[in-house]
């Protein structure tokens, strides 16, 4: 906890306002509300809306001093919340304009301010206040320019801040605007919500955070609504205090410059400022927002060089020359992959590697040895979760607390004792997802050898070299929609610290929204968005990452994410040895909570982003092949479990009505095949012709939403929610074999594999991983998360997961984790990862199946058992090439000038004929002929008839070689 100090003595205006009153009380006043602001855990749409809520641990103190009575001053304002200023329902929208929903009884307005925050109400009457201006009704109402940045107050009645009023002051104020009636009488008070007034008057481009020349190094803060900045400089991570440096303001700016050995001292800033959380003064110490690195846990922040040559790598600055060929966006695919999961169970990595950025390092490592094998079968990205610094996890591997894995290991597949062991360490042992974002722009401590220092820049940079020189592109996982923490108090608040009120998104009484998780960012204010595009660069010049993967973009607004695009794309190997026309951006474009439907602005939710070329998460395709959806009834069937072909016992309609839907499914997926296009025509289960878009979900949305095949992440299963083995497992038949469930498993994963557009994949889907049926396994330990690269265990059966997110689902779990019959043996964990890499082999053999243009894919993609006489169960999808290069259709494979591939879901063997196909030059994919899998080396063609003979649960593929 950090020390904090209130401040009794007001600071000095820089100049008077006018129509003053004196106050009638200088008594103060403390008052105010402490929203609760504990740290939650990753929560997102496709997740399941649900918060953790936790407190970082550090046993390792920041500072000596200040920890009681930080502790005793949150209790003192949790009193004062019950008085003066709870909620902030008018807005500063522009310098010379408040903005309030007020009544037409309400004739007139005034402005107080407070500098030392010592208002208070007495019988009706503001008193403790310095300055009383009147405030002038605005009849033309909120110009346009404010009602486009904050549309959801574009009713509100507007009124005029005078001209002479100093308001780079009073900004700097408690302050509060009171309404009164045709007789004078008040009618109402509220706190004011300042961004629209802060983003009027302090935009700024200049340099932020620490700025290194030969001889000095200069520190910049944006902190407009900042008192009073200074920097203590510290000897060392946990040393001393050894001088404090007061910091000069310039138009909201804070700066000082100091000498070059400050280098490499840590420090963090005092910032003395008015916050709404607590309506105190506060004095609150910070790190620097514009952090390049740190200390463990983010007490302190580490004044380093970040392009120092003592933190590059060998080759480091050549790397840009070494990365792997992508000529396309189109010819991405993606392995989504925990760093912790990669190697904390691999016995082949060295003990102190294990769990961290140096695993990626061990050549001869189990876990590198299988991404190499992902990667020569055409693998192009490793999408890492968060590993910026996030809280929930202690940088200090000493403090970690750990489970006996031999003991739990002997306990019964059905047991719930596992998870209650988790449970009792779960908030002070290694693991977490990571979203809980505290700072953006520094690695992750618990990932480095030493959270201290160098250690965790220098070893992030060796990981992307490492993944790099596999043949794997690395993409970022990135948390800008929400913060861990708010407030004064604690160590993982930062921003809130030093500009309360304005990183945050508020709802109209001034409440932090929390859609997201808890304290939800606002990108449509103009330092959040240029942190984010700041951040964003950052990572992609400093440590040359290759994509960017936005948690919850749809709580960001569109413009921030198009211009971190042309940010990013502006890079260039010779100035700054990236090049940025090969950064992928990625999203979750959910549109719920405050920001649905453009409420905030224009979002960047899937519909919103078509036109872009950054792709979104394609939940339409996902539910149409698992069934249902993750926050409806798990045993739900969709078209690759069982539904009408394989009823599970679990009531989905009649006959009649399983059928339709799952002809409804075979559409949903179609569309995804084809890139989910909103202008690709499919004749549907009806007969009819209908667009992408004029094909909906069950919901009533169009299935198809992009307008290029690189908008579309086509995915059936993710970090969140369950693994796809584990889907698999409650979604079938119970009497169904493993057998059988391998070949669903395999079978699905080659529905995302083959469809254009970017397909991806949950890192062990390919080796049958299971969590034990854990649903949201974000702080389940190494333990439910494990994955096995000797293959020998998929993590079936280690105990009933966690209760919080799974109890309900208990009585379901349990006789399946207890069937031995459910476990997978190693051999079919061999053949569903030969299974997985034949498929990629498959995608990477022609270009036909990675079309770059919505035209391509119109011209060349079709579907051919459709209408109402579909054979239940079948998809056949063609995709055509040109030949000789004639006018109608370029040629694009030298090698097969047509494909056809069938996915047969029936649990049985399908011989479908397709005339349209008859008298072609058809063969079983060369890949397909050589496999492991026997069954699939039964598909067969007849030339004369164009009938395909597929086994059941089997994807095969058929191509037409040129002469």
């Amino acid at each position: 906890m950090q020390m904090l100090l209130h401040v009794s003595s007001p600071f000095a205006l820089l100049a008077t306002p006018p129509r003053l009153a004196a106050s009638s009380s200088a008594s103060p006043g403390r008052s105010g509300r402490v929203p609760s602001q504990a740290p939650a855990a990753h929560s997102a749409r496709a997740a399941g809306i649900g918060t953790r809520m936790v407190e970082a641990a550090s046993r390792r103190p920041p500072m000596a001093t200040g920890e009681e009575g930080s502790a005793a001053r949150a209790a003192d304002a949790d009193v004062a919340s019950e008085g003066f200023l709870s909620d902030a329902r008018a807005y500063w929208v522009m310098r010379s304009l408040i903005a309030w929903d007020v009544s037409d009884q309400e004739t007139s307005l005034c402005l107080y301010a407070s500098s030392s925050a010592t208002m208070c109400m007495s019988n009706g009457v503001i008193e403790g206040y310095d300055f009383k201006i009147e405030l002038q009704p605005e009849h033309a109402g909120l110009p346009s320019s404010v009602t486009q940045k904050f549309p959801f107050i574009s009713c509100y009645k507007a009124f005029r801040v005078p001209s002479s009023v100093d308001v780079a002051s009073l900004v700097k104020c408690q302050l509060a605007v009171a309404s009164f009636g045709a007789h004078g009488k008040s009618r109402d008070v509220t706190g004011l919500q300042l961004p629209g007034v802060l983003d009027d008057m302090f935009t700024y481009t200049g340099p932020l955070g620490a700025v290194f020349s030969e001889e000095a190094v200069s520190l910049y803060l944006w902190a407009p609504t900042a008192q009073d900045v200074s920097v203590c400089l510290y000897d060392g991570p946990v040393g001393p205090l050894l001088e404090t440096v007061q910091l000069n303001e310039s138009n909201g700016v804070w700066s000082v410059t100091g000498p070059r050995d400050w280098e490499n001292r840590y420090y963090l800033y005092e910032v003395t400022v008015y916050h709404p959380a607590t309506s105190q003064v506060e004095k609150s110490l910070a790190d620097d927002p514009y952090a390049r690195g740190l200390s463990a846990n983010g007490t302190r922040t580490w004044l380093v060089d970040i392009n120092s040559e003592t933190l590059k790598p060998p080759s480091w600055d050549k790397l840009a020359d070494e990365k792997p060929k992508l000529d396309s966006f189109s010819d991405i695919s993606i392995y989504e992959l925990h760093i912790r999961d990669f190697s904390a169970h691999d016995s082949t990595v060295d003990c102190h590697s294990r769990g961290g950025f140096c695993a990626f390092t061990s050549q001869d490592s189990a876990g590198v040895h299988h991404l190499r094998k992902l990667s020569d079968a055409g693998l192009s990205h490793v999408h890492l979760l968060p590993s910026f610094h996030f809280g929930g996890v202690d940088d200090i591997k000493n403090n970690w607390k750990c489970v006996d894995e031999a003991e739990l290991s002997k306990l019964p597949p059905g047991s719930d004792t596992q998870q209650a062991a988790i449970v009792a360490i779960q908030e002070e042992d290694p693991y977490n997802w990571g979203y809980n974002p505290v700072l953006w722009g520094v690695p992750k401590g618990s990932y480095a050898t030493n959270p201290d220092g160098p250690s965790r820049i220098v070893e992030y940079r060796q990981m992307v070299q490492a993944l790099n020189r596999l043949g794997l592109r690395v993409v970022m996982d990135v948390v800008y929609n929400h913060l861990y923490s708010s407030g004064p108090f604690g160590i993982t608040s930062v921003l809130d610290k030093v500009v309360p009120g304005y990183y945050l998104r508020r709802d109209t009484n001034g409440q932090i929204e929390n859609s997201a998780a808890v304290n939800n960012t606002a990108s449509e204010h103009f330092m959040v968005d240029r942190l984010i595009v700041d951040d964003l660069l950052n990572w992609a010049v400093n440590y040359k990452v290759d994509g960017f993967r936005f948690d919850l973009m749809g709580h960001i607004m569109k413009n921030t994410m198009m211009r971190a695009k042309s940010s990013l794309q502006s890079l260039t190997t010779d100035e700054h040895g990236v090049n940025g026309s090969k950064i992928y951006l990625y999203g979750e474009g959910w549109d719920f909570g405050e920001v649905a439907q453009n409420k905030r602005g224009i979002n960047a939710s899937q519909l919103n982003m078509s036109g872009t070329g950054i792709g979104s998460f394609n939940d339409r395709i996902r539910d149409a092949i698992n069934g249902g959806n993750p926050f409806g009834n798990p045993l739900q069937q969709g078209f690759s479990t069982g539904l009408f072909l394989e009823p599970n016992g679990c009531y989905q309609g009649n006959e009649t009505d399983t059928r339709l839907t799952l002809a409804t499914y075979a559409d949903h997926i179609q569309i995804g095949l084809a890139g989910n296009l909103r202008d690709y025509v499919l004749i549907s289960h009806t007969g009819e012709a209908k667009k992408g878009s004029e094909i909906c979900t069950f919901d009533g949305s169009p299935v198809g939403y992009t307008s290029s095949p690189i908008e579309t992440i086509n995915y059936a299963s993710a970090h969140d929610n369950e693994t796809l083995f584990d889907i698999i497992s409650l979604k079938t038949p119970m009497s169904l074999s493993i057998d059988e469930r391998c070949r669903t498993n395999s079978l699905t994963s080659s529905m995302i594999a083959l469809s254009q557009g970017i397909p991806f994949f949950h890192a062990g889907d390919e080796i049958l991983r299971s969590k034990s049926l854990d649903r949201d396994s974000y702080n389940s330990g190494d333990w439910f998360n494990k994955l096995d690269f000797t293959y020998e265990t998929n993590n079936w059966g280690v105990g009933l997961p966690p209760r919080e997110k799974n109890e309900e689902n208990w009585p379901l779990m349990k006789p399946r984790l207890e069937n031995p019959s459910f476990r997978p043996a190693k051999g079919h964990i061999l053949a569903a990862l030969d299974n997985y890499v034949d498929i990629l082999k498959i995608r990477y053999s022609s270009p036909l199946f990675r079309l770059r243009t919505a035209s391509d894919i119109e011209q060349r993609v079709r579907f051919h058992n459709t209408g109402p006489s579909l054979v239940p169960g079948v998809i056949v999808m063609s995709i055509k090439d040109g030949r000789n290069n004639g006018p109608e259709m370029a040629q694009l494979d030298k090698n097969f000038s047509y494909v056809v591939t069938i996915f047969n879901v029936c649990p049985y063997e399908v011989s479908i004929e397709i005339p349209d196909l008859a008298s072609m030059g058809l063969e079983l994919h060369p890949v397909q002929v050589k496999s492991s899998d026997a069954l699939v080396r039964q598909s067969a063609y007849e030339t004369a008839t164009g009938r395909f003979t597929v086994p059941r649960r089997t994807t095969a593929v058929f191509v037409e070689p040129r002469c």
